[in-house]
């Protein structure tokens, strides 16, 4: 299957002020069309042409970096722009997410503490998680394209902390970046459906 750019699920301007237009411009229209095209360019004579992203993620991890960081990064963006939404965050979550969270995390308020955390010391540039292991929610972070997918996770929610997902809007401020994510951003409903999927 050949990679494909979506379309954004909110206009440009919609995230500001806590995620600009020029950011979006910049990290949607053009880091992430350079993993697609990169991505179908090293696809083409391998194992993993015609399988599906997950299979090429977990395929190819350890194995063709090419391939494996330009799919990893695809398929981390394809959910990032869903895990926001305008006037998104917060502390209301969709109920059984909430009570999850509470049971395998300790409280919300501990689990965004801990995911800021997360993102804060992901050293370079990374990702930081809620992922289902086990059954149970997990805070992680990955360096570069990884996600928890390689190792035997599933992500329910993701922040992008390399520095072209927030230096135009707060330069080094990374924790800023996050509390803003956490506050003003998360789609709470699609992680909640991902929660769904992954705990069925």
């Amino acid at each position: 299957m050949s990679f494909k750019l979506p379309d954004l699920p909110y206009s440009h301007d919609a995230l500001a002020p806590y995620m600009s237009r020029e950011t979006l411009e910049y990290h949607h229209d053009k880091h992430h069309l350079a993993y697609v095209n990169n991505g179908n360019n090293a696809l083409k004579g391998t194992e993993w042409e015609g399988k599906s992203l997950e299979e090429i993620v977990k395929g190819s991890f350890g194995k063709n970096p090419a391939v494996f960081n330009n799919a990893g990064q695809h398929y981390n963006h394809l959910h990032f722009w869903n895990w926001m939404k305008p006037n998104g965050g917060g502390d209301k979550l969709p109920g059984a997410l909430e009570k999850a969270i509470a049971s395998d995390l300790g409280s919300v308020a501990k689990m965004k503490e801990d995911f800021a955390q997360a993102g804060a010391t992901q050293f370079g540039s990374g990702w930081c998680w809620l992922a289902v292991k086990g059954g149970k929610i997990v805070v992680d972070k990955t360096p570069n394209g990884e996600s928890p997918l390689v190792k035997g996770a599933t992500p329910i929610l993701g922040c992008d902390v390399w520095e072209h997902s927030y230096y135009i809007d707060y330069r080094n401020r990374r924790p800023d970046y996050l509390k803003a994510f956490l506050d003003h951003l998360v789609n709470w409903d699609y992680v909640a459906e991902l929660y769904a999927a992954a705990t069925k």
